[in-house]
């Protein structure tokens, strides 16, 4: 597993590096929030959540100023990425029961988390939102996924799913 390290922990220059960044640091919290879906047998996925915050991203999105559609479809991705980081896990424990995790951390601390991390990525969005909508936008995306998952030293599962919930940004 990757541990989610804080936003903004490493130097980063490009102008989609943050928002990317940010994205990656949501990604991971899908450790902390498999684990208690783990031990409290819960449903990976949840409706009520997702609408939650995709109302919220959009309520924000126009706040800014941006288009909520394009938030939406952001999100969704980053949501649909961290289900499956979560679905791996899940299946990793089921295999190796012994590697399950045996404590866990609160479920509305990794929520707040989150809830933090979607501000911060929609702030992101709103200030690269010329890069995000230029014929610049595949080659800075690219250069932005190059350098966080080598910052973040993520793993081919985490780089997977940074790849996912970043897909869209440039569409």
């Amino acid at each position: 597993m990757t541990s989610p390290a804080p936003a903004r922990a490493v130097d980063l220059p490009g102008p989609l590096d943050e928002l990317v960044d940010a994205a990656a640091v949501r990604l991971q919290t899908a450790d902390p929030v498999a684990a208690v879906k783990w031990q409290t047998k819960g449903d990976i996925e949840d409706p009520a959540r997702v609408n939650q915050v995709l109302a919220a991203v959009s309520a924000a999105a126009g706040a800014r100023g941006i288009d909520s559609r394009y938030v939406n479809q952001i999100f969704k991705d980053q949501i649909s990425a961290t289900e499956a980081v979560e679905y791996s896990r899940f299946a990793e424990w089921k295999l190796d029961p012994a590697s399950a995790p045996t404590d866990t951390t609160d479920l509305s601390a990794s929520r707040r988390a989150i809830d933090a991390l979607n501000q911060q990525m929609v702030d992101q969005i709103a200030a690269q939102w010329e890069v995000l909508q230029s014929p610049q936008c595949p080659v800075a995306l690219g250069d932005a996924l190059h350098n966080v998952i080598a910052a973040r030293r993520l793993d081919g599962l985490y780089q997977q799913a940074l790849e996912f919930a970043t897909h869209s940004y440039c569409s």
